[in-house]
């Protein structure tokens, strides 16, 4: 052990290597996403942030306002590509991996433990996924690795002036999602329980707190004058996922889903690495906290993905010093079992969640096991059917026609898609629609989506069964299982003054 009390002894540059390596596992990861990420369609995500995109604002009703911002500049430079508008989930991905691993390097890892790093994280189920889709939780991700880099870098060198990029790394985290603040608040304790303390009388860590609170500026008076819309957004999205079950389940999928599953016992022994290391151990504060705060308030399992690229680099170091105790013999059987086992585990998730075929059996198999890819199917044929439905009418109903949707998928789809039919814009109270208002002058006729005869009777008149949605593939996901209904309605049953006033609707 060091004088400073540390287990980890730091290493000279040559010892470290190149960082090349790293980067070329990062870009190779990031160039196969590229290739695969065009085989279906956006997800129903996807087509919410789309929709927001063409709405900017300092805020919206699910989210704060970042990744809408991304995907208006997205739509200006790619037009609706689903490869260029994930090119930003893929960056964000190709800096994970390559920052996990400089991880492993500032900790004072060789090329063994920088390289296991980058490929355990990239083959890790939750980090690929992220790559696959344009998602919040894509960039959310990136940030909570960033912020664990600089404190490494903080505490690793005593650099008080990292506590301004931790600072704007806040910021902009919360302005991208607001569960950041938890890792956050691990940081805080991290500080306050640990040696780090010192820094808290420093200016330097001060100024970071300036700087995130500049940043986030913007985003907390849109809450303001909003009424705190997003805080009740998220009280009746959690009610809902608790009700649903969608927060069972929260400890072993640390183990299945948040990383590879053959690196728990890398990643057990980087926290408890963290823990006895008196220079490093306000990070073993930054996973702990998190997690049992969120275990405590029933969050879902994906919420802590961000804390353990940070474990697993510290554990690669721990396990890469205890590799070079054991005879030549063993050391290569043991690298040659870890790299095998995480290489089949990340293999086998690659076949359920990236979107590697547009047909055959592994398409099959990777729809069948994965919802979200599911969820990317048949939006371009709803929107076709819902102008087919309008053609089909008089031309009088035609002429005061609105178009009703009942989720921010249908919402986001026709918004995008809508225009090549001429079809007007659509109208809903789900989450940031219900800002945008309904038609001044009231549709006399109605194309309701989304909801089942019993509310679309409740809202309007004169309901007709006009069609179902359906897919050419024929995958059974939302749309086609909960509400395939399409109808064609007369009037508002109360003026649709009265039915904003129970807005917004949260889904």
């Amino acid at each position: 052990m060091s004088a400073t009390g540390s287990p980890i002894q730091h290493a000279t540059p040559d010892h470290q290597g190149s960082v090349l390596p790293v980067l070329a596992i990062a870009l190779i990861f990031g160039a196969a996403h590229m290739v695969t990420n065009g085989q279906y369609g956006f997800h129903r995500d996807e087509w919410q942030f789309l929709s927001d995109a063409q709405h900017l604002d300092w805020g919206f009703v699910p989210y704060p306002p970042l990744t809408a911002a991304l995907e208006f500049l997205g739509l200006k430079m790619f037009g609706l590509s689903l490869v260029g508008l994930r090119l930003f989930s893929v960056l964000a991905q190709v800096l994970v991996i390559f920052v996990s691993g400089l991880m492993a390097r500032d900790l004072g890892g060789g090329r063994l433990a920088q390289i296991f790093t980058a490929i355990a994280v990239a083959l890790s189920p939750l980090p690929m996924f992220q790559a696959t889709e344009f998602q919040y939780s894509s960039f959310d991700l990136l940030w909570w690795v960033l912020i664990a880099w600089c404190v490494i870098r903080l505490l690793r060198d005593d650099e008080p002036r990292w506590w301004v990029a931790i600072g704007a790394l806040a910021g902009v985290g919360l302005q991208t999602k607001y569960s950041i603040a938890f890792e956050l608040a691990g940081v805080l304790t991290g500080a306050l329980l640990t040696s780090a303390r010192r820094y808290i009388a420093n200016r330097w860590f001060w100024t970071g707190g300036v700087i995130a609170l500049l940043i986030v500026t913007p985003n907390l008076l849109w809450l303001i004058r909003h009424d705190f819309i997003s805080y009740h957004f998220l009280q009746g999205i959690h009610a809902r996922d608790v009700r649903l079950g969608r927060a069972d389940g929260f400890l072993r999928d640390q183990f299945l889903l948040n990383a590879n599953l053959f690196t728990a016992p890398v990643w057990l022994a980087g926290l408890f690495a963290y823990f006895r290391d008196r220079r490093y151990r306000m990070l073993a504060w930054m996973y702990v906290v998190p997690l049992l705060l969120f275990l405590m308030a029933q969050g879902r399992f994906y919420y802590t993905c961000g804390a353990y690229p940070m474990l697993i680099a510290m554990g690669s170091v721990v396990g890469e010093r205890w590799l070079r105790t054991l005879r030549p013999v063993w050391r290569v059987a043991m690298v040659t079992l870890v790299f095998t086992g995480v290489f089949a585990v990340g293999i086998y998730a690659t076949l359920r969640i990236v979107p590697i075929a547009s047909s055959g059996p592994l398409r099959d198999f990777a729809l069948q096991n994965n919802g979200d890819l599911r969820e990317e199917i048949g939006w371009d044929e709803l929107v076709a059917q819902v102008a087919a439905i309008r053609d089909a009418l008089p031309g009088d109903q035609q002429a005061h026609l609105g178009i009703a949707v009942g989720n921010y998928g249908e919402y986001g789809a026709i918004a995008l898609l809508g225009p090549r039919y001429r079809l007007p814009a659509p109208i809903t109270t789900i989450n940031s629609g219900w800002l945008r208002g309904y038609p001044q002058t009231a549709p006399t006729t109605l194309i309701v989506l989304g909801n089942p005869r019993e509310r679309a009777d409740e809202l309007f008149t004169d309901c007709r069964l006009a069609g179902h949605t359906t897919n050419a593939w024929g995958v059974v996901n939302e749309e086609s299982r909960d509400h395939p209904d399409i109808f064609v309605c007369g009037p508002a049953r109360v003026p649709w003054g009265e039915l904003w006033k129970h807005g917004p609707d949260f889904g």
